[in-house]
């Protein structure tokens, strides 16, 4: 049922009314953030009209048809391309994905999709195929992709989840009822951490700000590992700040630590440490209460950082920040764009 499910209250209305009304879609976009719980939401659909033992008209999560919908066997990543060119079927066959393969969706996996999907039911009312990260598709899959959607079989349903859906075709989208998620209050997320973690309220409720709305972040998040690359972050933007003249030696090793191949695993999360410090800090020197910013077990460091730097450089940095994503995107020296970066912040 989706009341097992946490936030977005809108969408769960109204895919109960959809239900109700037997109006669900042929082709439905689920599209927001990471984390927001799109994936669970299509299969709770699913369940809808797989379960053998529906109540108010919503799968029960616990009959046979229920518990076999979302189990898949996946090869391995590092597995043949070959072996990510067809849909996987759950253990319930009227239920299949596709799955990227080394960060692409194929376009033979989408055909064996529209294959799949003009088969009749085998057990249930209706077929359901869901394409998670969809904006892995190239534009041979899209196209593979418009194809079915433009002549959507009438026993099966599509669901196309995504967090970028503006890198979707256009025609894509157009072909779509659009389900848009938003993230999920803190409060809710600190509370599913508490009683499916077992940690205390405290470390909840910052894992839960920290999470930005993200349940799977939440769920996954390591605060100790985060602590420690907090410490190491905060060590840069006190190196450029209270002093005459910015540490630039310690300023380079840091940055050299954080590029360090031995570390490799740990660059994008000690970015994200760097980023949501200056954010903190940013939104402190706005007028945003200590209490409410994300790292608030630090705010007393953090306001008086706040007292020793301007709105205008804060803001600079976090576009800095911006460019060194980027960059890791195109591959280019970490080494490089990270002495570029800590020095642009001394300077």
């Amino acid at each position: 049922m989706f009341d097992r499910l946490i936030g977005n209250s809108e969408i769960k209305a109204t895919l109960r009314r959809m239900i109700r009304n037997g109006r669900v879609p042929r082709s439905l976009l689920l599209a927001g953030p990471e984390g927001t719980g799109k994936r669970e939401f299509a299969f709770e659909l699913a369940r809808a009209f797989i379960c053998a033992a529906k109540i108010d008209g919503e799968g029960c999560g616990k009959c046979p048809a229920c518990v076999r919908c979302d189990k898949f066997t996946f090869p391995a990543p590092d597995a043949k391309k070959e072996h990510f060119e067809r849909v996987f079927l759950s253990e319930h066959t009227d239920v299949g994905t596709v799955i990227p393969c080394r960060n692409n969706i194929l376009v033979d996996a989408i055909r064996g999709l529209e294959r799949e999907a003009n088969y009749r039911p085998y057990e249930a009312e209706a077929r359901f195929f869901i394409i998670d990260d969809a904006d892995k598709m190239n534009d041979a899959a899209s196209n593979a992709l418009l194809k079915t959607l433009e002549e959507p079989p009438p026993t099966s349903h599509i669901f196309v989840i995504t967090s970028r859906p503006d890198s979707l075709l256009p025609t894509i989208r157009s072909r779509c009822q659009i389900l848009r998620f938003a993230p999920v209050p803190a409060a809710e997320i600190a509370d599913l951490l508490t009683s499916r973690r077992q940690i205390s309220h405290s470390d909840a409720d910052l894992i839960a700000r920290l999470s930005a709305g993200s349940v799977g972040r939440g769920m996954s998040f390591d605060l100790e590992r985060f602590r420690s690359h907090r410490e190491l972050m905060l060590g840069v933007i006190r190196g450029v700040v209270g002093r005459e003249r910015p540490d630039f030696l310690a300023l380079l090793k840091l940055a050299e630590s954080l590029s360090d191949a031995k570390f490799k695993d740990d660059y994008a999360e000690r970015l994200d440490s760097l980023q949501s410090l200056i954010h903190d800090v940013w939104s402190i020197k706005l007028g945003r209460t200590p209490e409410s910013i994300g790292n608030a077990d630090i705010s007393a460091d953090l306001v008086v950082l706040s007292r020793a730097l301007e709105s205008k450089r804060l803001a600079g940095w976090l576009r800095e920040i911006e460019d060194l994503r980027e960059a890791s995107v195109l591959n280019l020296n970490k080494k490089i764009t990270s002495d570029a970066l800590f020095l642009g912040m001394a300077g």
